[in-house]
């Protein structure tokens, strides 16, 4: 059997019933630490990896790193992979479509791919591009496409329902296999959107998303936690070291015991 078929292939069925929870990661460790609490898959989050890499979120993140990122984590799990690729780091759609092709050829199985501020048909000539050359590899990739509609706040407020489901048309009609909707949160708006389109709805964390339950009753099929993992381990971090510079004392956080981290690491048959 192929392995990146095997895996491509669950991926998509985790879209088909409940809510698919994504824990992003921004490195291998965090990938392989959320894979042993029995995370069903991992996406990256685009903001995190650019940061541990050194980079700013926004499209800075040279390709060459987010590839040698998306290796290591591709040795240390097993489950299916899907990478943040922001706006796919050029304007170029054969461009886009060719670093996807090069993604695939390491093992990942999906995508999320923006259309930020751009005029929505930049985002369809990438996701057109990108079917072609699955095609002509062979390989399957479950492409989600992100529209910041909402998170950019791109049309007034009593337009974003309407906005979104336009664009949604065209990028399924494009090629794209989901919708992510960042920012997204009120309950009467996701299940207008959820019923408005045949793309499984992706929305992401926020304190005002309604109960996973009822995420589910309005349709949503996957719920990601953004950056906002990494964003905590920052802040943690960020504290432990204050205290440390100030004082030369641990401060009075959470730990890992340094032997459970190390037997995440260890060789699996």
């Amino acid at each position: 059997m192929n392995p990146h078929a095997d895996s491509a292939r669950r991926f998509r069925q985790l879209h088909a019933q409940g809510v698919l929870r994504v824990a992003n990661c921004w490195d291998a460790g965090s990938a392989r630490l959320i894979e042993s609490l029995g995370a069903s898959a991992i996406a990256t989050t685009s903001a995190g990896l650019a940061w541990s890499r050194g980079y700013a979120d926004g499209d800075t993140l040279p390709v060459e790193h987010l590839l040698e990122a998306v290796a290591e984590i591709v040795r240390v799990i097993r489950v299916p992979l899907s990478v943040d690729v922001e706006g796919g780091y050029s304007d170029d759609a054969v461009v886009v479509a060719g670093y996807v092709m090069r993604l695939a050829r390491l093992g990942v199985v999906g995508i999320n791919l923006e259309d930020g501020s751009g005029a929505p048909e930049l985002l369809c000539a990438k996701l057109a591009r990108i079917r072609e050359a699955c095609a002509r590899d062979g390989v399957d990739v479950y492409v989600n496409a992100r529209t910041d509609v909402y998170l950019r706040g791109l049309v007034p407020p009593e337009r974003r329902v309407e906005e979104t489901l336009a664009r949604a048309a065209l990028y399924r009609d494009a090629g794209a296999d989901g919708l992510f909707v960042p920012a997204l949160t009120d309950a009467d708006e996701i299940r207008a959107i959820a019923s408005g389109t045949t793309l499984p709805l992706n929305v992401m964390l926020r304190s005002a998303l309604p109960a996973l339950d009822e995420l589910e009753a309005l349709g949503v099929r996957r719920l990601s936690a953004g950056s906002d993992l990494a964003e905590a381990a920052f802040a943690h971090a960020r504290l432990l070291a204050s205290a440390f510079l100030r004082d030369g004392r641990a401060a009075a956080a959470p730990r890992m015991d340094y032997g459970d981290i190390n037997a995440l690491f260890a060789p699996r048959d």
